[in-house]
């Protein structure tokens, strides 16, 4: 899927579509007031406030047509330039408009007019609406003003604009798409996990999910042992007071979970770090034990919106494939070279391109000296070119603590995911008074970068269903065989002799012996995505053969059972994304 937002054409399309979009809806709904409609990844979507009356979904393709009407009449969509005090006055009867404009420095205010409608706006916009003629709106829903609970309710309008007929029904395919492969719906039919209102946002996973879990989490270990990592477990639970040292509590508090034990302040970890650091606090550290590379599968809580809440996606509890490494300064750039090499290897193996961005200072949320910022933000840049890995900047999004590099992989249909991250630290090891003894015998102060490669387990596994479409590769299904006996009476003992044999050699195996057709079962089979559905007759008793077929495919394959046991082998050993 294309990011509206980084396409420099399809945004001006997509923010004037947005425009025609408050046009179509104030023609059609005379009360409302409108707060503002941008560019996302996605399209663009428009927050309004039309008091009582709600926007359903089938309220849409009336909006539509209004938009074709205003588009087809072909107005040239043209910039002005005003007062402050103009624009209050034209703006005077929507309360939304005018919060904009007293936020707004600028004397000089810019608007843009389209026929008998205007709106705010810095532009640019196409030059007429006669442009915008292949368009889609996509699904409404609630919004508070600002983001604010405890503000206004109002009604976002999504939608998505094209230069061409087929680029957007190309696109709207790949929305069908996404909704087949949605990981909400794949994972409860493939009884992966399961979400309940006792635990809000607090995944279970079911069996079929734990297997794919732990292998996943066995992976994790396997690959972070090569690389010459050692491993920690940190309480859940942590005083007050450090998350005052960390500065957790002044610029994240608000999304902790915080309880009171022997009359002291205890908050649940939102994230792994300041354990990590009182670990590396426990001991004392020589130069040459540099690079210190810790790992922890950490749990944490944070306190999300419910609104935001969304499977596997935005969760309140979760675990981050952490990893704290402490090194001298010397050795950072050579360390997060490793890094990046490591977390390419990673992506590689479940098939993922990915894009970088270096996030900057942010702009007030911040610990440390701005000139230590400067030389972070600088050393991860180099790093970048000298590695030949493109990267884009993205302003004042670093963590509190460091600037960072983020990784956004990109699934089988196209859309991006942020996953991975690396932050370089040189601010928490000077407040938690971290050292080393240099070889001169002197204290000196660690570098810390903090890393995650699958960026939590949960997420991870949501983007993996929705990238597999829930037909995992052999290596992670949790069902990798089914044998299905053409008919019990002659045949299951041969299946099940079948499937002790290849369970002896680690493999996944079920046993479909229920008293129904073939047909049916076979088909079953496939709904349920097992990789290998092996079927045992007459023949392949005599013969003692088998006979299987790979999800997806009409073909059927007979062969030996140690060709079989040798070929399945190799495929998991070898993380193979297709069976063939």
């Amino acid at each position: 899927m294309k990011n509206i937002k980084e396409d420099e054409k399809l945004n001006v399309i997509n923010h004037s579509c947005a425009h025609l979009l408050a046009h179509a809806v104030s023609n059609l709904y005379p009360q409302a007031k409108f707060w503002v409609g941008p560019v996302i990844e996605e399209g663009f979507y428009y927050d309004i406030d039309l008091s009582k009356e709600v926007i359903k979904e089938e309220d849409l393709s009336k909006i539509e047509r209004e938009m074709k009407r205003i588009a087809k009449d072909g107005k040239k969509i043209i910039r002005r330039e005003i007062t402050k005090e103009e624009a209050l006055k034209e703006f005077s009867n929507d309360p939304y408009k005018i919060d904009l404009i007293n936020q707004m420095q600028d004397e000089v205010i810019s608007c843009y007019n389209q026929g008998t409608f205007t709106d705010l706006c810095r532009g640019p916009h196409v030059e007429t609406v006669k442009e915008l003629k292949h368009f889609k709106l996509l699904k409404t829903s609630g919004a508070y003003w600002k983001g604010d609970s405890k503000n206004q309710m109002l009604q976002r309008i999504y939608g998505i604009c094209f230069e061409s007929a087929e680029d957007l029904e190309s696109h709207l395919n790949l929305i069908e798409e996404a909704k087949k492969r949605d990981h909400r719906k794949l994972g409860k039919e493939l009884e992966l996990f399961m979400i309940n209102d006792f635990a809000p946002g607090m995944p279970f996973f079911l069996p079929n999910g734990m297997i794919i879990r732990n292998i996943l989490e066995s992976f994790w270990y396997e690959e972070h042992i090569k690389e010459g990592y050692t491993f920690i477990k940190t309480p859940i639970l942590l005083d007050k007071k450090l998350w005052e040292y960390s500065g957790h509590w002044d610029n994240y508090k608000e999304n902790m979970y915080i309880t009171n034990i022997d009359e002291a302040v205890f908050a649940v970890k939102p994230m792994n770090c300041p354990g990590g650091m009182l670990v590396y606090k426990n001991g004392l550290h020589s130069y040459k034990d540099m690079p210190i590379r810790s790992g922890e599968l950490g749990l944490v809580h944070r306190h999300e919106a419910s609104g935001a809440l969304s499977g596997l996606f935005r969760v309140r509890q979760f675990t981050q494939d952490d990893a704290h490494i402490f090194m001298r300064e010397d050795q950072v750039e050579d360390e997060i070279i490793r890094l990046i090499n490591f977390i390419d290897r990673i992506y590689s193996v479940f098939g993922f391109d990915y894009r970088i961005e270096l996030s900057t200072r942010p702009d007030d949320k911040f610990i440390g000296e701005i000139d230590v910022w400067n030389k972070s933000e600088k050393i991860l840049e180099e790093i970048c070119k000298k590695t030949g890995k493109e990267f884009k900047i993205n302003p004042g999004d670093g963590a509190f603590y460091g600037p960072k590099l983020d990784f956004h992989i990109k699934d089988a249909i196209g859309r991006s995911w942020q996953c991975g991250t690396i932050q370089l630290d040189m601010n928490l090891t000077e407040r938690f008074d971290l050292t080393y003894i240099d070889s001169d015998g002197t204290k000196k102060r660690p570098v810390m970068v903090h890393r995650v490669i699958f960026g939590s387990i949960e997420r991870f596994f949501g983007i993996l269903i929705e990238h597999f479409a829930g037909a995992f590769p052999l290596w992670l299904s949790s069902v990798q065989i089914n044998v299905i006996p053409v008919n019990n009476q002659y045949h299951l003992e041969y299946a099940k002799s079948l499937k002790e044999e290849l369970i002896n050699h680690n493999m996944r195996v079920t046993i479909d012996d229920r008293e129904e057709k073939l047909s049916y079962k076979i088909r079953e089979s496939q709904t349920k995505k097992i990789p290998l559905t092996i079927v045992v007759g007459d023949k392949e008793k005599e013969e003692q053969t088998l006979t299987y077929r790979i999800y997806g495919q009409e073909k059927s394959y007979t062969t030996s059972i140690s060709d079989f046991i040798y070929k399945v082998k190799e495929n998991i050993n070898n993380k193979s994304k297709k069976f063939d």
